[in-house]
């Protein structure tokens, strides 16, 4: 019966179209003044031979909906591949295709953004868990450090900051800001970030103003910045100096006379998760923070290079888009 009633709503028209020839029918033979006889016996007629054409219809209206309960326990490759559809079903067929690759794109993205994601957090785990077992060696000395245990904190704060700026990064909503910010406020924040490591250490800074104001993002060019300096600082051995000075055509350059990076490893130092030759002998590296960079880089138009020479200096270059100015 509910077949039937959707039967019926389906082909309400040609119901009406039946109903409106009567009709017509009807006052055709009243103004000719026909006899009644004539339009009953015609109406009868009509009548059945609709009847038997509506039986017919609904037999292969009922046998199709049939079909389309049974197609529904089916595997959709089975769905797909099913032959002698009629124009309508190979139309639908096609749209249950294009959707069918829709689907399994999306499972395929889903799928490698998931494996991205594992290794990331794998690495992150193994990265975040060296300052913790550092802190547990220091925890057992008679002479507690607390400076040392300062510098294994700040070390868990930043990894902390990487693993958020990546899943910030990696969602379909940005928090970008883009203002005028100054360039100088900015280096001086991170430079105050590890200003406990650069006197443990002994590690000597020279920062020249910049005099600069660069249309950006605040929060994730200091996040940069800091990744910079926490690089420059881990490469630079004790008593060592790192340098930040405007270049001509102002370009922002970070510079440290530290363990410098092998030629073969520039080409794919910003790989995610490539440590390269001092990565692998500290044994301390994820791969993760010059990854971040570049990716965040590329969001706030700026761009970033790096120079080296293995047992002098490394120069990391980032040179702003066209948006800023001089102040006077």
């Amino acid at each position: 019966m509910k077949v039937f009633f959707w039967y019926c709503k389906d082909h309400l028209y040609w119901i009406l179209f039946l109903v409106f020839s009567f009709l017509i029918f009807s006052v055709l033979c009243f103004l000719y003044q026909l006899d009644i006889e004539i339009l009953l016996y015609g109406t009868l007629l009509c009548l059945f031979f609709f009847l038997v054409l509506i039986g017919v219809d609904f037999y292969h209206y009922k046998k199709r909906h049939d079909q389309r309960i049974v197609i529904q326990s089916e595997a959709i490759d089975q769905v797909l591949n099913l032959q002698d559809l009629t124009l309508p079903g190979r139309e639908y067929q096609a749209l249950l295709q294009k959707m069918e690759r829709a689907r399994l794109d999306a499972i395929h993205q889903n799928e490698e953004q998931f494996k991205d994601h594992m290794d990331y957090f794998t690495l992150w785990i193994h990265q975040v868990k060296l300052p913790i077992s550092a802190m547990q060696l220091l925890l057992e000395e008679e002479n507690l450090s607390k400076e040392k245990l300062k510098s294994q904190l700040l070390r868990i704060n930043q990894y902390t900051d990487m693993v958020l700026a990546y899943l910030r990064m990696n969602t379909s909503q940005t928090d970008f800001v883009f203002k005028e910010i100054n360039l100088d406020d900015a280096i001086r924040q991170s430079i105050r970030y590890f200003a406990s490591e650069f006197i443990a250490r002994n590690i000597s800074l020279s920062f020249k103003e910049t005099h600069l104001f660069v249309l950006s993002d605040e929060k994730w060019l200091v996040f940069v910045i800091e990744q910079l300096l926490s690089n420059a600082l881990k490469y630079t051995k004790q008593n060592g100096q790192i340098r930040i000075y405007l270049q001509e055509d102002h370009k922002l350059i970070i510079e440290d006379n530290g363990i410098g990076i092998q030629a073969s490893d520039l080409p794919r130092i910003f790989e995610k998760g490539y440590t390269g030759f001092n990565g692998r002998t500290d044994k301390k590296a994820s791969g993760l923070g010059l990854y971040l960079c570049k990716e965040i880089c590329q969001k706030i138009s700026c761009e970033i290079s790096i120079d080296s020479k293995p047992e002098s200096y490394t120069k990391v270059c980032l040179k702003f888009d066209q948006s800023y100015k001089t102040v006077r």
